[in-house]
């Protein structure tokens, strides 16, 4: 009975879509609604790193294989994985969405989010913008340097959604 009422929704709502979209309306799912910035940047250091550390067990793999020849596809495959979880790290942009009232990024391969209460303070610096939530938890540090954000204009926009949420700004 249950999958059924799945089915149902799923159908009810993809009608509901259509006709949201034929009258101009956002998406009953859309994330992050009309008023979400989302500034994105790219991880370079971590997939260099990746792709580096396939090429040093690939080195390793062929001094250690100059008598045998049992392990070379176990090499190759190895190799390859890692080659391949650098390009999906790589291809996986980080993002910082700021919302009405809560800022949101990736971080542990989990969706994070703050609520404007729940934010401390905000330190805007020359390449990097770091986000301090109150109680538990690590701040959150975006950079120019490490993920190439843009963070002049991120720091604008944090500087507005801080002016209205009266949290402490630190330049």
């Amino acid at each position: 009975m249950a999958r059924s009422w799945e089915r149902k929704v799923r159908k009810n709502s993809a009608q509901l879509d259509k006709q949201r979209k034929k009258q101009g309306k956002p998406s009953i799912y859309s994330a992050g609604g009309p008023s979400a910035d989302i500034y994105k940047g790219r991880n370079y250091v971590l997939p260099i790193t990746m792709v580096a550390l396939a090429a040093v067990y690939f080195l390793l793999g062929m001094i250690g294989q100059e008598g045998t020849a049992g392990n070379s596809s176990m090499t190759w495959i190895i190799m390859a994985m890692y080659v391949f979880l650098g390009l999906m790290i790589f291809l996986r942009r980080p993002f910082l969405r700021v919302e009405k009232n809560a800022v949101s990024t990736i971080k542990f391969n989990r969706d994070r989010r703050l609520t404007a209460d729940n934010i401390a303070k905000i330190k805007l610096a020359k390449g990097s913008v770091v986000i301090e939530p109150k109680g538990k938890g690590g701040n959150w540090v975006f950079t120019r340097l490490i993920n190439r954000y843009d963070t002049d204009t991120i720091g604008e926009r944090l500087e507005r959604f801080a002016q209205t949420h009266n949290i402490p700004l630190e330049k």
